[in-house]
């Protein structure tokens, strides 16, 4: 699956912004800037110390990035704009590791970020042959076709071929959109923070059998970041080591040949994401029926369900059954999406991945400690984009020991904030914003009025 890994990266410092609803009041721009300043803030260091930058967005022009990156500082630096689907933020984070690893970077700062429209995810160029067409031909020739929203009807079949195949049944897939609703009350990021019955979400409106709207996730706009650093940076400033979160293990994999197999599993890519798991739990060193914290890619209740099969988590086909038993929440076996997920927290596309890492990340530290999942020692991450790719992440601390939860206000003094952002979803002072601007190449052009709308927000 590729060459392995020279040196250890780490995740030295993560930040996000709230997710919310696409409303056209907030731009690109500002989330990249609001989440890059609180990954730096969190990791403790100045622009002028980061190698490299890695851009990840989906609905974007093509420099995005620069302008994104231009507000921290001209330094000169490469900056890459990566696009890949749903799992672009995690793509971000694995091009990271690889730089970092293979001695290319000591510092890499990823940020995700995302503007979205409101409603169902549209086609953008209409004059361009669509990169999942040939998903959505095979779809219409073995399911047929609705006025359903596409991404709806492609999971949606999967859905109900796991209930042709295996016994789950509608209320399974609710039951799934439940818990993560639940679970979202205790994410201050999260775009929803209701709580649902079970009879109140088979009850919703239907979007495409068996998913009601309350097991679909809204499209967002939000903005997420991360520093990843080698071993030698992590050396050179020792007093960091508590918080550094190791990338144990990791895998992007596209599509296999079971892609075209005409399975409505395959098609949403389990093979890839079995292949990708498989070789990022062997790499960490870890069976991945120990995992206790998992956050994966739960665009729907059906691909939730799939994945937990993709991924091993059960036997073959049994997935639902560990639905039942409440196997994938608190007082279970695992906890599954404890930031309320996709189907909750939201999805903008770009910040999805890297904000499944800054929730695994404050985990391990046992800053999460509203939230926290005992006797968590490796924790996964699953991110899928269709078309293909898939990214698998296993994330351990520097330490390998399981984390203890951290009182928020030793958690402020750590970071300086006055606060813990696990758990507030708080902002910055001006005077923090200038701590982590690039000193020798800041520029008040590039800079823009970003800084003020953003301090005048919070």
């Amino acid at each position: 699956m590729g060459k392995s890994a020279s040196g250890p990266a780490y995740v030295l410092g993560v930040g996000m912004t709230k997710f919310i609803k696409p409303r056209g009041k907030v731009h690109y721009h500002e989330l990249g800037f609001e989440a890059g300043v609180k990954a730096m803030l969190d990791a403790h260091i100045n622009y002028d110390e980061v190698d490299q930058g890695v851009a990840c967005y989906v609905y974007g022009d093509s420099t995005c990035g620069q302008r994104v990156f231009y507000q921290f500082g001209l330094t000169g630096i490469p900056v890459y704009n990566v696009n890949n689907n749903c799992s672009t933020g995690s793509t971000g984070l694995a091009m990271a590791r690889t730089l970092v690893s293979h001695g290319a970077a000591d510092c890499v700062l990823v940020v995700g970020f995302e503007t979205m429209s409101a409603g169902s995810i549209k086609k953008v160029f209409e004059d361009h042959e669509n990169p999942t067409g040939l998903l959505g031909r095979m779809m219409t020739e073995t399911r047929g076709f609705t006025n359903s929203p596409m991404a709806a009807q492609m999971f949606g079949n999967a859905g109900r071929e796991y209930m042709e195949k295996y016994g789950a049944k509608a209320e399974d897939f609710a039951e799934i959109a439940r818990i993560n609703h639940e679970h979202s009350k205790r994410n201050p990021y999260s775009q929803f923070q209701d709580e649902y019955t079970h009879e109140q979400i088979l009850q919703a409106p239907m979007i495409f059998e068996p998913l009601t709207k309350l097991q679909c996730c809204p499209t967002s706009d939000g903005g997420a970041a991360a520093v990843v650093v080698s071993q030698a940076f992590l050396d050179a400033r020792p007093h960091l080591k508590g918080q550094a979160v190791l990338i144990a293990g990791q895998q992007l994999a596209t599509d296999d040949t079971s892609l075209y197999s005409r399975s409505s599993i395959d098609l949403m890519g389990v093979g890839m994401a079995r292949k990708a798991c498989r070789a990022a739990v062997a790499e960490a060193g870890v069976n991945v029926k120990d995992i206790k914290l998992c956050e994966l890619h739960d665009c729907f209740s059906a691909n939730e369900m799939i994945t937990i099969d993709a991924l091993e988590l059960c036997e073959p086909g049994k997935a639902h059954e560990m639905v039942r038993r409440g196997d994938i929440t608190y007082g279970g076996r695992m906890v599954i999406n404890p930031s309320g997920g996709l189907i909750s927290k939201g999805h903008p596309l770009g910040a999805t991945g890297i904000a499944q890492c800054a929730e695994l990340v404050w985990h391990l530290r046992g800053w999460a400690n509203n939230r926290l999942v005992s006797g968590t020692v490796a924790a996964l991450q699953h991110n899928l984009g269709l078309g293909g790719a898939v990214v698998v992440t296993v994330y351990k601390r520097a330490d390998g020991q399981a984390p203890t939860p951290v009182p928020s206000a030793t958690v402020g003094q750590i970071t300086g904030l006055g606060y813990n952002p696990a758990v507030e979803a708080k902002g910055f002072t001006a005077q923090q914003v200038q701590s982590v601007l690039s000193k020798k190449h800041r520029d008040t052009w590039a800079l823009a009025d970003a800084e003020k709308k953003i301090l005048a927000r919070f």
